[in-house]
């Protein structure tokens, strides 16, 4: 990969990026994005609606125009076309789930240096210890992240003749949605803790999928699998786990498939030297600030855990997704 070229400029920007990043969070906090995706307003009658200071939406309006998600004419605000579709609560595209799960993030990664000095984990672990609103921009904000690219993803992986899909780990199951919608005689189970559950089960009865998909919770690292499957989907979970936890996850979802059973693992997926790209990179950090030994892996990591769990035949699917994310699939 070649090496950056920096300035003192890119490095300020850099160390600044945050401002930007905290305006919109706090845009989509206060909601200032949905009253005006309709209509335009000023200042004065967004802050009557929102109940907050005119002085301080004023300025929050101005910077957001200047980051190009608000218009400005005269004294009225609106949102651009971009920010309608995809900061709008009412808009099937929203993704503000995803930008407030970022938001709770922020205070961790604050004290990223604590966590580099002790190695272990500065902030409690969001699918086990938060609250209601912090879950559910996690869950949601799941569903946002997949939305993008599980569309790009199903089609180009062969289900054929495979009737029985585990989404373990699969949160609000948007893949499995999606692996079932692009395969009409597949049925799934998404398998995941029971807190997930609401999230998951209104999500699969608003794509008309509950006679395809049921919800199975349980913690399934302690206590294993129910069922046999014939493919078996891990979205981004190992990374929450250290070698030995991944391991575990492995050989159970192994057990649960039958002979010829495809799995396919989707990771942000480190190069063999660890250092890219850069997206894995970092959030092998925000695992340590959040977990007790999760991290990204690399691609030769991954297939020597696949392959010491019994899976053979292992690939990379040829698949350009976005942060270095990357799919692994083989058969047992």
């Amino acid at each position: 990969m070649e090496a950056k070229v920096w300035s003192p400029a890119d490095l300020l920007q850099l160390s600044g990026g945050y401002w930007s990043a905290c305006a919109l969070h706090a845009g989509v906090k206060l909601d200032v994005f949905t009253p005006l995706a309709d209509r335009a307003l000023t200042a004065h009658g967004l802050a009557e609606v929102l109940k907050s200071d005119a002085r301080g939406v004023a300025m929050l309006l101005n910077a957001l125009a200047a980051l190009g998600l608000l218009e400005k004419s005269g004294d009225n605000y609106a949102d651009t076309s971009f920010a309608a579709e995809f900061l709008c609560r009412t808009s099937p595209r929203y993704l503000g789930h995803i930008i407030l799960h970022h938001h709770h993030l922020m205070e961790g990664w604050a004290h990223l240096d604590e966590a580099v000095k002790s190695g272990g984990p500065i902030r409690k672990r969001v699918s086990h210890d938060v609250g209601e609103d912090e879950r559910e921009s996690f869950e949601m904000g799941m569903f946002n992240l997949a939305m993008q690219v599980a569309p790009r993803i199903v089609h180009q992986i062969n289900l054929s003749g495979r009737r029985r899909l585990l989404d373990l780990g699969g949160g609000p199951g948007t893949y499995a949605i999606h692996f079932c919608m692009q395969n009409p005689d597949l049925t799934a189970v998404v398998y995941d803790l029971p807190t997930t559950r609401p999230f998951a089960e209104q999500t699969i009865d608003r794509f008309g999928l509950t006679g395809r998909i049921a919800f199975e919770d349980g913690d399934f690292i302690a206590k294993g699998i129910k069922g046999t499957f014939d493919v078996a989907w891990l979205s981004h979970i190992l990374h929450g786990e250290g070698p030995e936890g991944c391991a575990v996850i492995l050989e159970k979802a192994v057990a649960a498939l039958e002979p010829g059973g495809m799995i396919l693992v989707q990771e942000f997926i480190l190069n063999d030297s660890f250092d890219g790209p850069p997206f894995p990179a970092l959030f092998s950090l925000n695992m340590l600030i959040g977990t007790p030994a999760g991290r990204a892996y690399s691609e030769g990591e991954l297939f020597n855990m696949l392959a010491a769990a019994g899976v053979g035949d292992l690939k990379r699917l040829p698949l350009e997704l976005p942060n270095g994310a990357g799919i692994i699939a083989g058969t047992v």
